[in-house]
Order: C-alpha cells, then structure tokens, then sequence
C-alpha cells in the first residue's frame, strides 16, 4: 500500500474553503477547485515509497502486473484506468463535452503529427483517451446535464421574452429565430442542433441578448424566486425547474458576462443533487457544474471541448462534431447496497465503480470490492486498510493506493473521536 500526496487545481472558478472542509486540512487562501488523485501524466499523485516520493504513473509503468493486475493490464494497458478528483465549484465551470475513445486517439495522433505542443492554448487534446465521466454530490451540487426536451426549451425562451416584454424592450430577433426553431417540426437533434449553432454563432446579437435577458429576468426577481406559482407572465407554463432554469440565467451572465452559455443553458437539462446523488456523463453529453462539492471519478483523460462559460480556447466546429444534440432525461446512477453494506456506484463504463463504506467504532471489518486496483480516500474519522501483504493506517484526508496484488482488503475501524463514525470512498475498475 502506499500514502499518497495529490496535487490541488487553483482554478478561478473553485471554492476557498469546501475541500479543506472536508478533509479536514488548512486552507490555501486561494481558491482550490479540484484534487486530483490518480496517475495521469499532467498531475500525477506522488506514491511514498521506501526509496521516497516516485510518480504513481511511474510506479505503475515500472510494476503493470503487480499494480494492475493481469486482467485489467491486458484491458487498458500499463496505465490506471480511472481518475478520481475531489471538486469544488464555487461558481459555474464551461459548458463542455468529452469526446468517443475513438475519436480522441484520432486527434490526439493528428494534433502530435502537427507539432502542437500539449500545453499550447489553442490544443484540443491532450491524451488519446475518452473521458466518460461520473459526479457524486457531496454537498447540495447543481449541474446543467445533456439537452432538455424541444418544448420545454421553448417554454424557457418564450418565459424570456415575456420578461423582456415587461421590462418595456422590444423582444430581439434572435430570440423570435429561437423560439421558431425550437417549435419546427424537424428531428429533435436537428431542432436542438440548430438552436444551438444560433447561439453560438450569433456574434454580436447573441451578446446583446444575453445582457437584455438576464436584465429582464433580474428585474422580474419576484416571480422567478416564487416558481410556477407565481402570478407572473414569466413564470406561467414553465416545466420543472423552470424558475430555477431562469435564474441560473441571470446567476450565470453575472458570472460570464455576455457569453452564449449563459442561453445555451435553458437548452439543457438543470440538475439539483442532493449528498448521494450521482449523475454521469458519456462521450457526447454536454454539461457544465455549476457550483457544490463533489467527488468526480472518469477514465484517466483530460480532454475537454469547450463551448462557452469560459474565457478559454473554443474549437466550434470540433465541438459541433462531438455533441450528441438529442435531447435526454437526466443520466442518474443508481446506488446500490451490499449485503456487507458498501454503497456502490456503477455507472455504465468499464473503468471505473465507486464504493462508499462506513464504520462506526466497534464495528466488523468489511471488504472492499476490488477488481484490480484501489485507490482509496479517507473522509472522516480514521480507518485501518489490512491486506495480506500489508496495513496501513489512514486517516481524515489521508489518500491511499493499493496494487492489485494486495487483495483481499479489509476495512477496520480505527480509533474514531467521540461517536462520529469513519468514512471512506473507494474506487476501483468496474467488475
């Protein structure tokens, strides 16, 4: 087993205080937007081995068997398939997606073949891997997630132009091209497709409306705190979370001035988690977390298609080739319990599953489910990890790598203060 030391994001976008919250650790005094824990090649953990710190990405490729186990080396190569972050977004990330596996590996090749170098701004991809991606809410987390349904688009866009009515504006054209797009009889995709370039394309216009919308909106505060039930023309015929949808409009102009995002998001699904909830992302899935704690796992990837809500480089029409336009209920990932009462998470993807595992003092080891390696990290309270090569004793925010050779794990209760029982997530490639 090794002691593992990760490496903090300082994006603009993370919160101050919530990781060190959780783990129990001194704050920064910046913002700390994402840890992250794995073996990827732009931040890779630091293993403590006997001979000091070494790479985990490097202590893998010098060990594959040992650490992966044959089945998941012959699977995924000498690489960890998955890697876990800790985020905390204090305000909204850009609206992205990630790419196919297959689509990656091509890009990346022709990117490489072209000479641009990895760190360039302007870069697409950044390994030849895919990104499917899973959220846990730790906290109370918001998201916007894949496309909505046409009509309840719509309903949002003519919610818009009430507002905009009511301020005492004339309503723009764009929003009129919009609202007429998505009422068309075209396929869902192509509806969706087409709002969405319109956004995106639109220049100047797009820039205007944004700023036109979110007065409007802001002025019609009342009625959007007050939801459906308000009396209010705003409000009238919106679909669920359509107040909330509204809001996020005027939350997101005041964060991204002018940006297309802030209106590419009443085109999408809005999510509120609750602590437990998870929902996915697979390759073609746009979203974008908008604040709230959360424990992200995803195969080991950090490409990222960017099409608003940043500042940073934005490849249209790459983007447009990569978006899967239908429109979609909310990805959620059920929890399952086993009969030794680990929570588990198994999204549809091959890298990875999540397990959650409380102990209480006194209480019976459990198992951890294991197919290959673990990486293990320790919440609250402080827990003994015993295989039969090794122990180790881990405690609140202590981060663990285990090899595939030390299997089975068992969990122990370590001393705990007072009644507040342990806490550990684990992840592990999916069985």
């Amino acid at each position: 087993m090794f002691a593992l030391t990760n490496v903090t994001r300082d994006y603009a976008w993370g919160s101050t205080t919530a990781i060190a919250a959780l783990l129990g650790t001194t704050p920064s005094g910046g913002p700390e937007a994402e840890l992250w824990m794995g073996a990827h090649s732009d931040s890779p953990s630091i293993a403590s081995t006997p001979d000091g710190g070494v790479p985990l990405d490097e202590l893998i490729a010098q060990h594959p068997l040992e650490t992966l186990g044959q089945q998941v080396h012959a699977d995924f190569g000498a690489k960890l398939p998955f890697l876990a972050k800790l985020l905390a977004a204090e305000s909204a990330l850009s609206l992205q997606v990630h790419p196919t596996l297959e689509r990656a590996g091509e890009r990346f090749a022709a990117e490489e073949a072209a000479g641009i170098p990895r760190d360039a701004a302007h870069r697409n991809y950044k390994d030849a891997n895919h990104k499917p991606e899973m959220i846990l809410a730790l906290t109370p987390f918001e998201a916007l997630c894949g496309f909505r349904p046409c009509a309840d688009a719509a309903a949002l866009f003519r919610a818009v132009a009430a507002a905009i009515e009511a301020h005492g504006a004339q309503v723009p054209e764009l929003l009129h091209q919009l609202e007429m797009t998505l009422n068309s009889r075209m396929a869902a995709p192509m509806v969706v497709r087409r709002a969405f370039e319109t956004l995106v394309d639109g220049g100047a216009a797009t820039t205007a409306l944004v700023e036109l919308a979110a007065a409007a909106l802001a002025a019609d505060s009342t009625a959007l705190a007050a939801g459906e039930g308000a009396a209010s023309n705003t409000c009238a015929g919106l679909p669920d979370n359509g107040a909330a949808s509204l809001r996020t409009v005027v939350e997101l102009a005041g964060q991204y001035p002018g940006d297309a995002g802030v209106l590419v998001s009443l085109l999408l699904n809005r999510v509120s988690l609750r602590p437990g909830e998870a929902i996915y992302m697979p390759a073609g899935n746009i979203h974008a977390y908008l604040n709230g704690l959360g424990l992200e796992v995803m195969a080991s990837s950090d490409n990222v298609l960017r099409g608003g809500l940043t500042a940073k480089h934005m490849d249209v029409p790459e983007l447009l080739d990569t978006v899967n336009f239908s429109p979609n209920t909310v990805p959620m990932v059920s929890t399952r319990t086993t009969d030794l009462g680990q929570q588990v998470w198994e999204p549809p993807f091959a890298e990875f599953a999540l397990q959650r595992v409380e102990l209480s003092a006194g209480a019976a080891p459990v198992p951890l489910v294991q197919n290959g390696p673990l990486l293990v990290l320790a919440v609250q309270g402080s827990v003994l990890l015993d295989s039969p090569r090794s122990d180790m004793a881990l405690h609140r925010g202590g981060c663990a790598f285990i090899p595939a050779v030390e299997n089975p794990v068992m969990v122990h209760p370590g001393a705990q203060a007072g009644s507040e029982p342990a806490v550990i997530f684990a992840v592990t490639v999916a069985g």
